[in-house]
């Protein structure tokens, strides 16, 4: 723990608990799984690994709806482009058209 905190019998320092201390003790050590690459087994990097892993569970959707977002981007734009050729196409007669007017003759 840092200088100035105080923890009771049996409590262990935890920065995100609040009051900073928790009965659990830490669940994670260094080198406590070797990893295949050579990876250094960190608590930080064993900590990432975790949440990657929740994350991913959490949300098993996660690939297919980027797929889908891209997609969704692709077919959005190509359908903006269209619509500008189209009103660019459609509308040009209509804001050129010179309009005039003569009055009856008596």
């Amino acid at each position: 723990p840092p200088a100035g905190v105080q923890l009771p019998p049996g409590s262990n320092y935890n920065p995100y608990f609040p009051g900073g201390a928790i009965a659990m003790g830490r669940v994670l050590f260094d080198d406590l799984v070797e990893y295949e690459d050579g990876t250094p087994a960190t608590t930080s990097q064993m900590a990432k690994d975790v949440t990657t892993f929740l994350n991913w569970a959490a949300e098993p959707e996660h690939d297919e709806r980027k797929r889908l977002g891209v997609k969704a981007l692709i077919i959005v734009t190509s359908l903006y482009f269209l619509s500008v050729w189209v009103k660019k196409f459609k509308w040009a007669p209509i804001k050129h058209r010179k309009i005039t007017f003569h009055p009856p003759k008596k």
